[in-house]
């Protein structure tokens, strides 16, 4: 079935890890009738949250795409993860999505994941709206929880609904706008309306309505006289307004109720028909070239948000069709790739598939085997020239060194990794010479245990993993000069290089420089290139404790040679003589990686942070507000964060994000020193 754009809504189900995302999705299922039972997280038998490591953390770990059709209406509802190390998932939904649904738990309120994507939404320019869950749990408190928003995200909040009884008690919920009331008896997910408000909500039902119909005047100057003048505007009129003032940031609408119990899910479901906006109402999405008008007409655009690789299907890339539409079996053409067939095109339903011959602009659709796309890719029709702007995703913040149990599994390992990184763009691999180590870096700790989960279960590979080795390095702080000599005789032609060498110490960050002051051939030309690659050799070996030297300079202004036994292999090694022949006079000193940290937490948590960080041998720098937040700016060495994300969110259970990014070289203390070198020692 062809759909028209107008008929379509797509929605991504955002907030704090927890706050009931998954199961607000698996309750609009049910409710609509895509499902036969109501699942749950808890049990492991929802049909979003599918992958193994789902099931058996109980927690969403990758973006899910269902549907459902609701009064002639397909909606689209994209569950994202909640956990902070799996955010990337989220930002690429908010990418796609035309509304953005934040779930906030009615007894946690308002968590950090939640102001922080809050805030990635609104720099899209998405239109958001809330549902507060989970209200018949103890503790929980519709009130106290639009407090929070407000608090949190300003005066725009716009309660629609308040709820009919409390925890326990709830049995339904309040329309502000009407004031009719909806009760929800023996699991039916369709509320009855009761023929008056109850005593218990009626006078708080009048306050709300009022507090919501100045919020709707006060968008507009006309309703705003009117309004002084006695004349309220009508229930059509609150709508439209209401609607349009989500779409241009100025309100943000609040339901209420609960998915275990389903109360408030079909009014959710209503709200999403009428309010969120249809595909063509979005704005274009930013662009990295090229130029896109949003029609149902033309040829199609498509951006890839989502990759998943199937070691037997093989990629499955799951997509958003800003502009036109395409069917199964038409060309098309991967932006900066290759024209490809798109055959293998379907609707997800979770964990479920359905094939389908067409797509319509607007709709979410996955395409298998279409092997060069990554997150991010664009899909277009042939002569197209758009290509969507990839979403920004945060950088890892968390490293493990990774090796295979098995010399049989270093190529599988490596097709594995390169894999595991085109599907989630907020993994990283590198491989470091200076160690030997290849690296995998993420999010976090359980970010980086999943995806090691995923290589062994998809690609059968094992590894045993370790914190990274810390790239230290060394310089000199000393003047010497050294001759380098070797000699060698075998009985047939010899080796023989003499280079006399000065060392000096160069100002930080001017790295290694070679200088040639060799007069009258005393080294032969040809020659002199040899000792500098000695020396940078034995630098790259370490003087003091087996770590590369840099910031500075050897000058060769001398040496001897013999016509026969002299070659460049005799000078290499005089090279490296003089560099350990100069070793002590050199009164080399250990340098240490520092980063540049910024943390970002609740208020209540930065005497903890800051204390932590001087602990770590960390310097603060700076602390600015943002929103609600704090943000700590700190210099600390690499060696004491290698596990900051763990120690972070132990620290502020899970509220707290960083950043980190390398800056500097720094000399390490004296005990420190002495530990790293001693450590270095017993390796050799």
């Amino acid at each position: 079935m062809r759909l028209s754009p107008d008929s379509i809504r797509t929605i991504a189900l955002i907030g704090h890890g927890g706050s009931g995302k998954t199961s607000l999705a698996e309750a609009l299922l049910y409710t609509a009738g895509v499902t036969t039972r109501l699942g749950s997280v808890d049990q492991g038998t929802t049909i979003l949250d599918h992958e193994p490591e789902e099931e058996e953390r109980r927690q969403s770990l990758n973006l899910s795409v269902a549907s459902f059709q609701w009064d002639g209406c397909k909606i689209n509802l994209i569950d994202t993860p909640g956990y902070a190390d799996f955010s990337g998932d989220a930002r690429s939904a908010i990418r796609v999505a035309d509304l953005a649904l934040f779930v906030v738990s009615g007894v946690d309120g308002v968590e950090v994941q939640t102001e922080l994507m809050w805030k990635i939404a609104a720099d899209e320019g998405t239109p958001r709206a809330v549902f507060v869950t989970k209200l018949d749990r103890d503790r929980s408190s519709l009130n106290r929880t639009l407090g929070e928003l407000r608090d949190a995200f300003g005066t725009g909040i716009a309660p629609l609904v308040i709820n009919v009884g409390q925890e326990a008690s709830l049995r339904g919920v309040a329309k502000v706008s009407s004031g009719k009331v909806a009760l929800y008896e023996d699991g039916n997910p369709r509320g009855v309306t009761a023929a008056e408000a109850p005593d218990e909500v009626a006078s708080v039902l009048e306050e709300a309505h009022m507090e919501l119909v100045e919020s709707v005047v006060e968008t507009d100057d006309d309703l705003m006289d009117a309004y002084f003048e006695g004349e309220e505007p009508s229930q059509e009129v609150i709508v439209s307004v209401i609607r349009e003032a989500m779409l241009t940031a100025e309100l943000f609408p609040v339901l209420a109720g609960s998915s275990n119990l389903l109360i408030g899910i079909d009014i959710l479901a209503d709200f999403l028909k009428v309010f969120a906006p249809t595909p063509l109402e979005r704005s274009t999405p930013p662009l990295a070239e090229g130029t896109l008008e949003i029609s149902d007409g033309g040829g199609a655009t498509a951006y890839v948000f989502k990759t998943i690789g199937d070691p037997y299907v093989g990629r499955i890339s799951i997509l958003r069709v800003f502009s036109g539409s395409f069917n199964a079996d038409d060309q098309m053409e991967l932006a900066g790739g290759p024209t490809i067939k798109v055959s293998n095109l379907f609707f997800l339903q979770g964990r479920n598939t359905s094939p389908t011959d067409h797509v319509s602009c607007g709709d979410l659709a996955a395409v298998a085997k279409i092997d060069k796309a990554t997150t991010g890719s664009t899909l277009r029709s042939p002569g197209g020239n758009a290509v969507v702007l990839p979403a920004v995703y945060p950088k890892p913040v968390m490293e493990l060194a990774i090796f295979p149990r098995s010399t049989q599994d270093e190529e599988k390992l490596s097709t594995a990794l390169q894999r595991a990184v085109e599907e989630d763009p907020t993994l990283a691999v590198d491989r470091r010479p200076e160690t030997g180590e290849t690296i995998l870096a993420g999010l976090g700790d359980v970010h980086l245990d999943v995806t090691l989960a995923r290589i062994k279960r998809k690609f059968g590979v094992e590894v045993d993993t370790a914190l990274p080795k810390i790239p230290y390095r060394e310089t000199v702080k000393g003047r010497a000069q050294a001759e380098g000599k070797h000699k060698k005789q075998t009985g047939g032609r010899g080796q023989f290089g003499v280079a006399f060498v000065r060392f000096a110490p160069k100002p930080e960050g001017e790295g290694y420089e070679f200088i040639d002051s060799i007069k009258g051939g005393s080294i032969p030309r040809q020659y002199i290139p040899a000792v500098d690659k000695g020396i940078q050799e034995a630098f790259a070996r370490g003087v003091l404790a087996g770590f590369p030297v840099i910031d500075v300079s050897a000058e060769v202004y001398d040496g001897k040679y013999h016509s026969v036994d002299s070659d460049e292999l005799s000078f290499r090694m005089a090279g490296i003589a003089a560099v350990r022949a100069a070793g002590p006079d050199l009164k080399p000193i250990l340098l240490e990686p520092v980063t540049r940290l910024s943390v970002k937490v609740p208020e209540e948590y930065t005497g903890d942070i800051i204390g932590d960080i001087n602990a770590k041998r960390g310097r603060v720098y700076g602390m600015e507000t943002d929103g609600s937040l704090r943000v700590i700016s700190a210099e600390v060495p690499m060696a004491e964060i290698q596990r900051y994300a763990v120690d972070l969110r132990s620290m502020t259970s899970g509220r707290g994000t960083f950043e980190v990014n390398f800056d500097h070289y720094s000399e390490v203390p004296h005990q420190e020193a002495q530990k790293v070198i001693a450590a270095s020692r017993e390796e050799d």
